[in-house]
């Protein structure tokens, strides 16, 4: 259960940003993965290296405000960070050791979901059913003629 419940909190967070209007939805989740970055700042396993982390996730939040690829990425860099926290034993909660390894398999499914566009479930599903429609056929003026 403990692989499973961080897909579904990755899958649920989705799902509820989805509810939040574009631009607005691209924007707050900027700021969300800038909060995340400085999840671990309190605890201070990485002594120094907390704060240039921070420092990192916060320059890429920032050029998420106009670039879900951006927010993926940030995304991508939390987990690693919660992998190095997970195996050097200083978890994001202190009191619940695998609460770093939930957070670095839950983080990547809201990465996907990010480079995906962060669309609502409805717009994933024209995208998906799109993508697929395009690879059937080829596309107009690559014909060679």
């Amino acid at each position: 259960m403990q692989y499973i419940a961080p897909i579904g909190v990755g899958l649920l967070y989705a799902l509820l940003m989805s509810l939040i209007r574009e631009p607005h939805r691209r924007r707050f989740n900027a700021v969300m993965v800038a909060g995340a970055g400085a999840a671990y700042l309190s605890g201070g396993g990485l002594g120094g290296w907390e704060f240039a982390f921070t420092a990192v996730l916060t320059y890429v939040a920032y050029r998420g405000l106009d670039s879900w690829t951006f927010i993926g990425v940030a995304w991508l860099l939390h987990t690693a960070w919660d992998v190095v926290h997970h195996i050097k034993g200083n978890p994001i909660i202190p009191f619940a050791h695998t609460s770093s390894l939930g957070c670095a398999i839950c983080d990547p499914v809201i990465a996907l979901w990010c480079f995906a566009g962060g669309k609502t479930p409805k717009e994933l599903a024209a995208w998906v059913r799109g993508a697929r429609g395009r690879g059937a056929e080829p596309e107009a003026g690559l014909s060679g003629a």
